[in-house]
């Protein structure tokens, strides 16, 4: 989406040889709400709620994961959820370390899991868009979702091939609207709302370092995969945990994040008539959702001490 947001900026960040680059937008003293895209996406994603946060009295801040801007497209760089982990807590830093909500769909739940997991009271709470959480032991009844899963799940071998980033590139995108238009299939979005994933998708270093997050998640020779898969099955951490799920998406089953919610004893919600990119589709709905929880969580909150 590419509506402007009042009083938004761009931030750059010098991280780990890479130029980082963010949305930010509300006042510096407020409590700050992370907001953490996942693929094939970028910020713009995140428009339709940004307004309701900064009406709340927060200041937001809509980082690029690394690979999704020129500046952090790098051959020589790594593109994995601890480097990207790594590069969230560097925009924390950034800002003063403020107190914060952890908000992440798809890759950007994954990056906020491992987060909430490595330093649970440094945060006010976590939201997961569209990813279960993951860690608290199996949970029996996903058991007869798994096939479903498996077919939804197909795409992940093809991004991890060699070809994948002609596939993402060619003809202006259209392997990646298609997938949009599978995972959030009662979504009809418009092209100025795709504009800014084709601008990634259609750049070829930029297709590359998005495709590289599929290939790390299996290289178990490299330390950062084994320390991601460490964190990610381990406990849930002690936090306020949301988890929202749009009824219709047809990336990651919604009756599995809701069976794995229950299972690790966090709240959770679906949101009807809403795909995989839920939080574009119906913002005020996720909004309606998120407002309370954040709020809650601050009431709550236990300060951080060293």
């Amino acid at each position: 989406m590419t509506s402007a947001i009042p009083g938004e900026s761009t931030l750059r960040l010098r991280h780990d040889g890479l130029v980082l680059s963010a949305r930010h937008a509300g006042p510096a003293g407020a409590p700050l709400v992370l907001l953490l895209h996942g693929f094939p996406d970028t910020p713009h994603s995140w428009d339709g709620l940004v307004p309701s946060l900064l009406d709340a009295g927060y200041q937001v801040l809509a980082p690029w994961l690394r690979g999704y801007t020129p500046g952090s497209a790098d051959h020589g760089a790594r593109y994995d959820l601890m480097a990207v982990s790594a590069d969230i807590a560097a925009w924390h830093r950034e800002l003063g370390s403020p107190p914060t909500h952890l908000v992440g769909h798809d890759w950007g739940a994954f990056a906020a899991t491992v987060l909430s997991k490595q330093a649970p009271r440094q945060w006010l709470s976590l939201t997961l868009l569209a990813i279960p959480p993951f860690g608290d032991g199996f949970a029996p009844a996903i058991v007869r979702h798994l096939p479903r899963q498996t077919v939804m799940s197909a795409y992940i071998p093809l991004m991890q091939s060699g070809a994948s980033p002609r596939l993402l590139t060619r003809d202006n995108a259209a392997f990646v609207r298609r997938l949009w238009r599978r995972w959030s299939p009662d979504w009809s979005f418009t092209d100025a709302q795709f504009a800014p994933t084709a601008a990634v998708f259609t750049d070829p270093d930029l297709a590359w370092a998005a495709t590289r997050y599929y290939r790390s998640l299996f290289t178990i020779h490299r330390a950062p995969t084994r320390e991601f898969h460490r964190a990610l099955l381990s406990r849930s951490a002690d936090l306020p945990t949301l988890a929202l799920a749009g009824t219709n998406d047809g990336c990651m089953s919604s009756d599995m994040q809701r069976i794995l919610a229950e299972r690790a004893g966090i709240s959770h919600a679906r949101v009807p008539g809403t795909g995989h990119f839920l939080h574009a589709e119906d913002p005020t709905a996720v909004g309606s959702l998120l407002l309370p929880h954040l709020r809650a969580a601050e009431r709550s909150h236990r300060p951080f001490t060293s």
